[in-house]
């Protein structure tokens, strides 16, 4: 792919990264173009259903590559076995709609950058995971698995990433419910606060997909930034920029009880997540520590 303009179809476009990426490439002189499964309501904005299957191949031609954001909110509680099946089923429906589109397109997009999540990886205390490691064990690994998979009727002259992200520091995601507590004088450390969260800025996630649509690379990438970081040192760094105190402990059986599966996948797994791929391919990072993600982030409130 050349560094021509190009036209990019993106679904979750109105989603935290979703957003943040049709900024950038906005910004870079691309085209974007949103799938919404509402009515269009601009030019750049084309109707989909993705429960039933319906993406309009016409749209697919006209593509030059495709991002797949989509996908139900994983923190929405509680995960009752009904929601859990609307996660999976969202996620494999969306992609498969699009790679089955793809496959019957006459001139499809040689580029398909697809949602993911270091969920994959379970809690893997002590390892460093590459985007090569195997996968772990858990909810989220499989759905991940699942959602993975779901590109494979993608057509082979297209390129397929798989985008697998960590908590994205920006002002929505994983961190929204943080926010509102930390102002409260309720910033706290969770769990132990020694497990590794894969965080990543939402300028540099953005970015990364960026890179990725204009780089050789396929498979698994993972999306997480150089230096890893504990919960604690994130949720302490927010506290500290915010000028609020950091001096309760939220205990790893109160997390469990109260959100059980969903606060034992979520926030209390341990996962040492290495960008190896983005780091090789010359992505540059502009955020490359945790305390500069808060700090960005602390900035725009």
């Amino acid at each position: 792919m050349t560094d021509a303009p190009l036209t990019v179809l993106v679904s979750g476009a109105s989603g935290l990264v979703g957003t943040e990426l049709t900024r950038q490439l906005r910004e870079a002189g691309h085209r974007v173009v949103a799938l919404v499964r509402g009515e269009a309501r601009h030019a750049d904005q084309v109707t989909w259903v993705p429960a039933a299957g319906i993406v309009d191949r016409t749209v697919l031609d006209a593509a030059d590559a495709v991002v797949n954001l989509s996908g139900a909110n994983l923190g929405r509680l509680p995960w009752t076995p009904r929601y859990k099946r609307e996660i999976v089923a969202s996620r494999v429906s969306a992609t498969q709609t699009l790679a089955r589109g793809m496959a019957g397109a006459q001139t499809p997009p040689t580029v398909f950058l697809s949602g993911s999540a270091v969920g994959i990886y379970g809690d893997r205390p002590g390892e460093r995971l590459t985007d090569d490691s195997p996968r772990g064990t858990g909810f989220l690994s499989d759905v991940v698995a699942e959602w993975e998979a779901a590109t494979s009727e993608a057509p082979a002259g297209t390129r397929v990433a798989h985008l697998r992200t960590g908590v994205v520091v920006g002002p929505g995601g994983a961190l929204k419910p943080l926010l509102p507590l930390t102002r409260l004088g309720l910033g706290s450390r969770l769990g132990t606060g020694d497990q590794f969260w894969p965080w990543i800025s939402l300028h540099d996630e953005a970015a990364a997909i960026v890179h990725l649509l204009t780089s050789t690379i396929e498979g698994p990438v993972n999306l997480a930034g150089p230096t890893p970081a504990t919960s604690d040192e994130l949720t302490r760094r927010l506290a500290g920029d915010l000028g609020k105190p950091y001096a309760l402990t939220v205990p790893e059986f109160v997390i469990s009880g109260a959100m059980q599966e969903a606060g034992r996948e979520m926030l209390l797994p341990s996962q040492q997540v290495v960008p190896a791929k983005l780091l090789a391919d010359g992505f540059a990072f502009r955020h490359r520590t945790v305390d500069e993600a808060v700090d960005a982030l602390v900035s725009t409130l």
